[in-house]
């Protein structure tokens, strides 16, 4: 597969073989949402008031009643994180509108209590232990308890927390969901421990995390922490860590589309490839992974104007093959995780 096209920042059409260049002056840092937190999660603008908020979105009031009926009070934070991708090119990323979202209350009592809508019956509550080998817990929490034991290592969190997390996409859509959910625990765990009016530490955090789950990806967990609408980040090291770069389809009439393939796993690559293919062939620029693992989705990019006969292609071949069609799920270049208030 080959990288994706870039509309550069003189709006000059996009070009298929043309990836990203940076931006020589990235704009500031996104914002992370209204800053503080406080212990307290009742009152206004506080996570707790989500879950009876008629005007918020579904998920996050969803996570902060999930919360209270798993643990008994209600969030002090609910911090959202997008999904994240690659572009095709070395150290080219972005984000993806779909959020996980984790829900957090403080605790005083080195407890942390972990529950997830995706895993109903594997809640638990484990020791904070900030040495030895961890604590025997369901597979799901594993990965959570080891960002928390991170954190409260560094200071964020040493009472302990009640946290709830949920996703948006499952894993049959091809997009990492680990990354996410990574940053989303330790923003919303470091949020609700800090003295109110304090901003969690992005930079810190990113570093924190490539020590705690190193088998994770670190490309995608800045692209969670740093990006910004309409943007890729070219990634660095030193004092420019990223830059940013003009990724924004719908500004030169174009599609970015997520086609991700279904049915046997042995039988995915095979079909994802003819899919692409059969997309490539009904007009579409260009399609790329949207990262390491298996096969299971692309990231196609297209004109709007073949968008419909790009769906259609597809799903024509693979019914008249009796095989289950492909998704295509629209996506929206976003900006970095923050705080749903």
């Amino acid at each position: 597969m080959t990288p994706p096209p870039h509309r550069p920042a003189t709006g000059a059409p996009a070009h298929p073989t043309t990836p990203p260049a940076a931006a020589t002056t990235p704009p500031p840092p996104p914002e992370g949402g209204p800053t503080g937190s406080g212990a307290a999660g009742t009152g206004p603008g506080s996570g707790g008031g989500l879950a009876r908020r008629a005007g918020a979105d579904p998920l996050f009031r969803l996570v902060a009643h999930a919360l209270e009926a798993a643990h008994g009070r209600p969030p002090a934070a609910v911090w959202s994180a997008p999904h994240a991708f690659h572009l095709g090119s070395p150290g080219l990323v972005a984000a993806a509108g779909w959020p996980v979202a984790a829900a957090a209350a403080p605790r005083d009592d080195g407890m942390v209590r972990l529950s997830s809508l995706g895993h109903p019956a594997d809640s638990c509550d484990l020791p904070l232990a900030l040495s030895g080998p961890a604590p025997a817990a369901p597979a799901w929490a594993a990965r959570p308890y080891a960002v928390l034991r991170a954190l409260a290592r560094a200071g964020h969190g040493l009472g302990g927390s009640d946290l709830h997390v949920q996703g948006s996409l499952t894993d049959a859509a091809g997009l990492a969901t680990a990354e996410p959910a990574d940053c989303a625990v330790a923003l919303a765990v470091a949020d609700v421990h800090a003295p109110c009016g304090t901003e969690p530490d992005r930079a810190r955090l990113a570093r924190l995390l490539a020590a705690a789950v190193p088998d994770g990806d670190d490309a995608l967990r800045r692209a969670v922490l740093f990006a910004l609408p309409g943007r890729a980040l070219l990634l660095g090291t030193g004092p420019r860590p990223h830059r940013y770069s003009a990724f924004d389809p719908p500004a030169s009439d174009a599609r970015l589309v997520l086609v991700a393939v279904r049915g046997e796993p042995a039988d995915r690559a095979a079909e994802l490839a003819r899919a692409v293919e059969l997309a490539r062939r009904a007009g579409a620029l260009s399609a790329w992974p949207p990262g390491p693992g298996p096969a299971r989705s692309a990231l196609v990019l297209l004109p709007a104007s073949r968008l419909a006969a790009v769906r259609a292609a597809v799903t024509e071949d693979f019914r008249a093959r009796e095989r289950p069609v492909p998704r295509f799920l629209n996506v929206a270049v976003a900006g970095a995780a923050r705080r749903e208030d």
